[in-house]
C-alpha cells in the first residue's frame, strides 16, 4: 500500500509581499520618471519651436519691408502734394530708429497693394513728372500708381507692435514675450559706396544707410526654455544699385 504523503499548502510570507511591493513601486516610479521626462522634453521642444516660428514670422516681414525702403517709383524727383506736406520729410529719411522710445520707422513701397490703404500714393508717367498724394489716388491715363506706406514698429511692455500711417499711428501687437529689440544700421563711408563700412545706432547722415541689422530676443514666461536671440541683416536694395 502506497504511503500517503501529506503536503502542507503554503502562501506568501510578509517579507516576500514587502519585497514584491517594493520592486513594483520601483518599476512604477521608473516608468513615471520616463513619462515625465518625455513630456518635459516635448513641451520644451514645442515651446522653442513656437518661439522660432514667431521670430521667423516677424523678422521675415520686416526684412521684406526694409528691402523696399526708399522705393518711391520710377523717378527720383517727386513733387509733394500730400495734404499735410509730410511726404517729403519721409522721403528724405525713409528709415530711422528712435533709440530713446525704441521705435523703428520705415517708409516703403507696398508691393501689389497688399498692405491695405497706403499712407501716400505716387503718380508718375515715368518720364517727366511724379507727384505724391495722401492716401489712395487713382492714376490718370499714361500714369502709374505707386502705393507707399509708413510703418512704425515699437517695443514696449514685452511686446513688439506695429502701426501704419503718418504721425503717431495706432499700433497693434505683432508678437508677445519680447525681452529685447534693437536696431543698428550699416553705414557707408561715402555716398558713392554701396557697401557698409560699419554699424551705428544713430547715423548722422540717413543717406549713407545701406543695411539694417535687427536683434530680437524672445523669452518663455513659464521658463521652460532659455531665452532665444535672433539676428538678421537686410539690405536697402535701392541703395545698392
Amino acid at each position: 500500500m502506497s504511503p500517503i504523503i501529506k503536503r502542507r499548502s503554503r502562501g506568501f510570507g510578509l517579507i516576500e509581499l514587502m519585497i514584491a511591493l517594493a520592486l513594483s513601486l520601483i518599476v512604477v516610479l521608473g516608468v513615471a520618471q520616463i513619462f515625465i521626462a518625455a513630456k518635459n522634453t516635448y513641451v520644451s521642444q514645442n515651446t522653442a519651436a513656437g518661439m522660432q516660428e514667431d521670430a521667423r514670422f516677424v523678422l521675415s516681414k520686416m526684412i521684406q519691408e526694409i528691402r523696399m525702403v526708399g522705393m518711391f517709383g520710377c523717378l527720383g524727383t517727386i513733387t509733394d502734394a500730400s495734404s499735410g506736406g509730410d511726404f517729403n520729410p519721409s522721403q528724405i529719411t525713409p528709415v530711422s530708429w528712435d533709440n530713446s522710445n525704441l521705435k523703428l520707422t520705415l517708409v516703403t513701397a507696398d508691393i501689389d497693394s497688399n498692405g491695405g490703404t497706403p499712407t501716400w500714393t505716387v503718380l508718375s508717367d515715368c518720364r517727366n513728372s511724379a507727384t505724391a498724394y495722401t492716401g489712395v489716388r487713382a492714376p490718370a491715363s499714361g500714369q502709374l500708381a505707386f502705393p507707399i506706406r509708413r510703418l512704425v514698429y515699437s517695443f514696449a511692455n514685452n511686446q513688439l507692435l506695429m502701426g501704419t500711417g503718418s504721425g503717431t499711428p495706432t499700433q497693434a501687437v505683432l508678437i508677445n514675450n519680447v525681452s529685447a529689440f534693437g536696431v543698428t544700421f550699416g553705414v557707408a563711408a561715402s555716398a558713392s559706396d554701396t557697401a557698409a563700412a560699419g554699424y551705428s545706432a544713430n547715423p548722422a547722415d540717413p543717406a549713407l544707410i545701406r543695411s539694417v541689422r535687427l536683434t530680437l530676443t524672445l523669452t518663455d514666461p513659464s521658463n521652460r526654455v532659455r531665452s532665444q536671440t535672433f539676428n538678421v541683416v537686410a539690405a536697402l536694395r535701392n541703395r545698392l544699385l
